[in-house]
């Protein structure tokens, strides 16, 4: 497998752009759809976060691969290609899986160590999986990206060294309005990340804890979990100004709780109740960024945590300890992705002899019709004996020689001083794949 990866996060893009590139609705799978398709394109998955876009692909040729990634990229999100490709990273083999890996364990997140990107690698896998644009190499490859994940999580206090965007923006609230805890909180949404945003509130012991969703029944089962209450969607206004401290991640398209409804809301709150806290997580954003300069209003969103997140402590001993098993963990997949790949040609090379051992004994029937049963057998016992012990050895050696760096080199050896036919060879990678 030839891994590329393409794609944008916080770390190459401001979240203004971000924010206009931001995949919803039915544009995610059009998108992985689309990858899988392109010419150059063997398998295809697609990580979608509030704060990256990234095309994982099994690729023949490498220009090829990223000219196409891009455009598709350029295409899906709506932003031109030329202003796309000045925020665009590129990573190719053993990088895309250091990329991967690092992703996994937390390290490239905008808080550091934070384990809910497992989660979402896990839906990515998922959507590839769904859609059928994952095979056996980008499976294997992410399957491998979670365990490595959970080793750091398991092996090492990166959980301490960060949070998750929800404790981290709670954080920033807390600095100008004080803790959560005996406040009114109102969530808007009932996704994934509001879910953890309701979690979050109730385990900080919230006074109130209000779900508002334009589904009810989403929003009614996740406040009957969490011992909160649910309100139609159309009365979140209403809600607004009964709240001390709001979060919303609805995954709308468009702004959700406009400057007018939050100036509305502050309005008709006490002088003595503080500035009504607003903690923004949706990408594309769900308010509207003019609420900044509102009075009696406290907006935090994934611009301002960006911010935030730049000089927060990461916990330097903690990520370290992260960094060296993912060099560890990318140079042992490295080392099996090259050893499986001469196991075609081992496949190859014993079905040749096989072959060889057979036409061999059906020559010696041919010669010697009057061989008792007995007597046949000890010799075909034999020699196929013979056939195992020689090829025993080369063969473990050259999966040793083929996990090192250049291993392919002796792939490619074994067919040229056996003369192996490229297509039996071929015909084992095709069946290993499938299986």
């Amino acid at each position: 497998m030839s891994l590329l990866v393409v794609g944008l996060s916080h770390r190459s893009a401001p979240v203004g752009l971000l924010e206009r590139a931001a995949l919803t609705g039915h544009q995610p799978s059009r998108l992985l759809h689309a990858a899988a398709a392109a010419t150059p394109v063997a398998e295809a998955a697609l990580l979608n976060t509030c704060n990256r876009i990234e095309l994982y692909a099994d690729v023949d040729k490498f220009h090829a691969g990223v000219a196409e990634l891009s455009t598709l990229l350029a295409e899906h999100s709506g932003v031109a290609l030329d202003e796309l490709t000045a925020h665009l990273y590129v990573h190719y083999e053993d990088r895309a899986v250091h990329h991967l890996f690092s992703v996994a364990c937390g390290l490239d997140s905008m808080v550091v160590g934070e384990g809910q990107i497992l989660g979402q690698l896990r839906d990515a896998l998922h959507l590839a999986q769904d859609q059928h644009t994952a095979a056996r190499g980008l499976n294997e490859l992410f399957q491998q990206a979670l365990r490595v994940g959970k080793r750091a999580h398991s092996e090492t206090a990166i959980d301490k060294a960060g949070q998750t965007l929800v404790t981290f923006g709670l954080e920033q609230i807390a600095a100008v309005a004080g803790p959560v805890a005996e406040r009114r909180a109102l969530v808007v949404g009932a996704g994934s990340m509001s879910s953890l945003a309701a979690a979050t509130l109730a385990r900080e012991g919230v006074a109130e804890l209000v779900i508002a969703n334009r589904t009810q029944k989403k929003a009614e089962r996740l406040a009957e979990q969490l011992g909160g209450r649910a309100v139609p969607f159309d009365e979140v206004g209403a809600a607004l100004a009964e709240a001390d401290v709001v979060i919303s991640c609805t995954g709308a398209a468009g702004i959700v709780l406009t400057a007018e409804d939050l100036a509305l809301a502050a309005d008709k709150r006490s002088a003595f109740a503080g500035p009504l806290s607003v903690l923004d997580l949706a990408m594309p954003r769900d308010v509207d960024p003019a609420a900044h300069a509102l009075p009696g209003v406290h907006l935090v969103d994934l611009e301002t945590l960006a911010t935030a997140a730049q000089h927060a402590d990461s916990g330097a001993l903690d990520v370290d300890a992260v960094r060296r098993i993912v060099a560890d963990e990318v140079d042992a997949f490295g080392a099996a992705q090259r050893a499986a790949a001469i196991t075609p040609t081992v496949v190859a090379l014993r079905a040749m002899a096989t072959e060889l051992v057979n036409t061999e004994l059906e020559r010696l029937d041919g010669r010697l019709p009057g061989l008792d049963t007995r007597t046949r057998a000890e010799i075909q016992q034999t020699v196929r004996r013979v056939v195992d012990k020689l090829l025993h050895q080369p063969t473990v050696r050259v999966k040793q020689l083929a996990g090192e760096p250049g291993g392919a080199s002796y792939a490619e050896a074994l067919r040229e001083l056996f003369d192996l036919d490229p297509m039996a060879v071929e015909a084992v990678s095709t069946t290993r794949m499938i299986s």
